[in-house]
Parts: structure tokens; C-alpha cells; sequence
């Protein structure tokens, strides 16, 4: 199982990382470059926002991992990079200067920046401090990468998960920021991970767009998806297990490792959303199919009057009803259970689709807890899906009425 860790990334074999201060962001106490190193070329996937307004440091990342190779990350925090006019200029030169300290190829860097949309980015705090970024390359530099990646995130996501191929340890680390303008289709904000599994590229690809597709793309904070969004994976085969190169066993079982590390971090990051006072996870079962699973459980946790009542501790049990209700599927609302539950217990509040006694004063203490799961039981077929939110709070609105200023 995944399981909370400083310097995640760095867990598996051949990972350094490092993270500084370069002065993109006023406060000089605050981290805002990071760096992940492996000390061998990697096989590299990457999923990417459906925004069409994307930053440019995607379109240079997709340019270099048209070969699936990668040896290097960076990111910068403060400044999005996004819809500038010399952005995929900037993009390139933060990758050369990056190559050239660490005496590797342009191509093998993937980029990427979070912060402000449209604010100019200077190349000079990259030249002046790639040196010294480099330079605090570490096996415990993790931590300080993730912190480099943080915007308005409350608490560091840093997680590793081990598990056995062919008699091998092996390990996947990652990190992740993420906590406002989060509803992505495709991955999430930013999210990085590192594998000492030996995997094919292509392999690769499809397995992370397989657990991204059941992880972060069932995460929603606000319903605004971003024009950053991006994952990005590198494996570097230090573990020595037989190559994965087919859908096999070995497949599997990495597959499931990577399902549970991506599963804890979309976890985490709905549960730090801006402003966010309690974690919301939606868990439908015996829909009609998968699809059908998945709109329900993402329609709940999306619904700003339930995140409201969720904040307020309403067990208004309709405003779920009715997110269910409005979801482009087809299914028969008569026959839908639901329940409340958190660590104080368990209520049922709607039976085949219409209301059912319970105690309010109950509800209230049920709904004090800080993660509530809200369980849908279709009874229509044996499909079911989980999806991540939160509550929407005053401090949500306060966060982003002066986010720029």
C-alpha cells in the first residue's frame, strides 16, 4: 500500500532532487524551482490537460517525449508560463540550461511551471540559480522539490509505494501540488513520479493512462480545470526486473502499485482544496456500467450546493439527488440508496430515491468529521467508481478574490 513519505521521489534506486529559491516569488522563504534527476536515461509517459489554453511548457514536454525519453524534470512555481507570447521561448531555454548543468540533451528534460496565467517569465532567475539548482541535487532532496512545486497548498503529497517483480524490489515514488482550479481531465495539476522499474515506453503510456483515468481524473476542488494540468512518469529500470513489455502478470502487479500511490495522492489533494474543511469521497456501486459509475460519482462531488451543505453540515440529502439527476446518463433514479458515513458512523438519508427518517442531531455530529463519504447504491448492475472532492468554504472565495494581487 502507498504510504506517506519525505522524499518520495527519491525512493526508487537512482533518484536525486533538489529544490531552491530562484526569486520568481517575492517571498524569499518559499521554495520555487525544483528539480528530479535520475542518474540513467528513462522511459517516460505524460498526460496532459483538455484545456484549450495550455501552457507552454507542455507543448515543449511533448515535443521532447515523442521518443518516451526523459532523464530529467523541471518545475518552477509563482508563474504559469501560460499565454505568453514568448513562452515556449522561455520554456526551451529553462530545458537547455537545465541540460547543460547536468551535461545531457535538451530532449531529455521535461518542463513545467504553476502559478499566475499571464504574468511575464524572466529567463534570468533560471541562469542565475540552474547552477546552484544542480548542485543540491540529493537522494533527500525530495522534500525541498515538493516544496518547490507548491502554490497555495497547505501540506506537502509526497508518497512511495514498494512491492515485488521477479524477486526485485521494486518502487514508485511521486509528489504532487495541487489544491485550487482542479477539475482536470486528464491528470492533474502537477503530478511527478519515479519508478525503478525496468517497463517498456509504450507499456508505460498505457498503464498511466489507465490509472489516471480511475485516480486524478476523479478529483474535482472547484470544477475549473486547468491550463497546467500535467503527469509525467520516468522508470528507470534500476530494479533489474524482467522488462515489462506486453500486458502481462508483471504488468499487473505494477499496475496495481501505481493505482494505489495515484489514489492516495488524488486523495490528498481534494482533501487540501482551497479553503477546504472536510475531504468528500463519493464511492458508487452496482451502476449500469462503468461510465455511468463514474458521471454519478463525479457529479455529487462537483455540485457546489452539496459542498456548501457538506461545509455547513446539512445532510441535504436532495442537492445529491439532484447532482445525480442532471449527469448525461440513463439510469432509473427510483432505485437509488444513499448514505452518510464518517468515522461518528453511518445514516441512511434517501431510500429508492425518495427520503427516509433520521435523526438531524445525528446528521450534524456525523458531518462534524473531516472526511465524509457519500455512498450510492444504484442497484442497477455491477459497475462502481470512486471519486475525490471537497466542501466549498468562505476561505475558498477569499483565497482566490485577491489570488493575483
Amino acid at each position: 500500500m502507498a504510504k506517506l513519505c519525505e522524499n518520495g521521489i527519491c525512493t526508487p534506486k537512482g533518484f536525486q532532487a533538489s529544490g531552491i529559491h530562484c526569486g520568481i516569488r517575492k517571498n524569499r522563504t518559499k521554495k520555487d524551482l525544483a528539480l528530479i534527476y535520475s542518474e540513467v536515461p528513462c522511459n517516460a509517459a505524460a498526460t496532459y490537460t483538455l484545456n484549450k489554453v495550455k501552457g507552454a511548457p507542455i507543448a515543449v514536454t511533448k515535443q521532447h517525449l515523442q521518443d518516451g525519453k526523459a532523464q530529467a524534470v523541471i518545475c518552477n512555481s509563482g508563474n504559469a508560463n501560460t499565454c505568453n507570447a514568448n513562452g515556449v521561448e522561455i520554456a526551451t531555454q529553462m530545458c537547455a540550461l537545465c541540460a547543460d548543468a547536468l551535461q545531457l540533451a535538451s530532449e531529455d528534460i521535461i518542463v513545467a511551471s504553476t502559478g499566475v496565467i499571464g504574468e511575464p517569465l524572466s529567463i534570468d532567475p533560471f541562469a542565475t540559480h540552474m547552477q546552484e539548482l544542480v548542485t543540491k541535487l540529493s537522494y533527500e532532496g525530495g522534500s525541498d522539490a515538493c516544496e518547490g512545486i507548491m502554490t497555495t497548498d497547505t501540506f506537502k503529497k509526497e508518497f512511495t509505494v514498494s512491492f515485488l517483480l521477479d524477486g526485485k524490489e521494486c518502487h514508485i515514488g511521486g509528489m504532487a501540488k495541487g489544491s485550487g482550479m482542479i477539475h482536470p481531465n486528464m491528470a492533474t495539476m502537477l503530478a511527478f513520479l519515479t519508478s525503478d522499474v525496468a517497463i517498456s515506453s509504450e507499456m508505460l503510456d498505457e498503464v498511466v493512462h489507465e490509472v489516471v483515468n480511475d485516480t486524478f481524473n476523479m478529483v474535482s476542488v472547484d470544477g475549473d480545470t486547468s491550463t497546467n494540468d500535467m503527469l509525467c512518469m520516468l522508470a528507470n529500470g534500476l530494479a533489474e526486473n524482467e522488462v515489462i513489455q506486453e500486458k502481462d502478470a508483471a504488468y499487473a502487479v505494477f499496475k496495481d502499485a501505481l493505482m494505489d500511490i495515484c489514489t492516495e495522492i488524488s486523495r490528498h489533494i481534494a482533501k487540501d482544496g482551497e479553503g477546504a474543511s472536510k475531504l468528500l469521497t463519493c464511492q458508487v456501486v452496482h451502476g449500469n456500467d462503468t461510465m455511468t459509475a463514474k458521471k454519478v460519482a463525479k457529479s455529487v462531488i462537483t455540485s457546489s450546493l452539496f459542498k456548501a451543505a457538506m461545509f455547513g453540515k446539512d445532510a441535504n440529502w436532495g442537492r445529491i439527488l439532484c447532482a445525480i439527476g442532471y449527469c448525461d446518463a440513463q439510469f432509473d433514479i427510483n432505485c437509488i440508496d444513499v448514505t452518510l458515513q464518517s468515522a461518528y458512523g453511518s445514516m441512511p438519508v434517501c431510500v429508492n430515491g425518495a427520503g427516509c427518517g433520521f435523526d438531524e442531531e445525528r446528521a450534524v455530529k456525523l458531518l462534524s468529521e473531516d472526511e465524509i463519504i457519500i455512498f450510492i447504491d444504484m442497484k442497477q448492475g455491477d459497475a462502481k467508481a470512486t471519486a475525490w472532492g471537497c466542501d466549498l468554504t468562505y476561505d475558498y472565495v477569499k483565497i482566490n478574490g485577491d489570488y493575483r494581487t
